[in-house]
């Protein structure tokens, strides 16, 4: 499942960070993606939100290091399946 949230997750930051080529792994974070600020963190956030149709709190959102955290994040907010 989480290789499946990872994958939709893809254009959701090739968008946000207008970037088609940019491939981003459970590792990738503001630290080592170029673009990600925390304008483009806002953005990408709200764009997560809608593409799972979860949403997260602030203290969640705090926690997240990575794309992997993100991830396993919204794998848990998701109905099992």
């Amino acid at each position: 499942m989480t290789s499946d949230i990872l994958a939709r997750l893809q254009p959701v930051f090739r968008s946000v960070l207008e970037n088609p080529n940019l491939t981003v792994s459970r590792e990738s974070s503001g630290r080592n993606v170029q673009g990600w600020d925390s304008f483009a963190h806002v953005m990408i956030v709200s764009a997560v939100e809608d593409e799972f149709g979860v949403r997260f709190a602030l203290g969640e959102l705090e926690l997240l290091e990575n794309v992997g955290d993100m991830v396993d994040l919204i794998a848990a907010k998701l109905p099992a399946s």
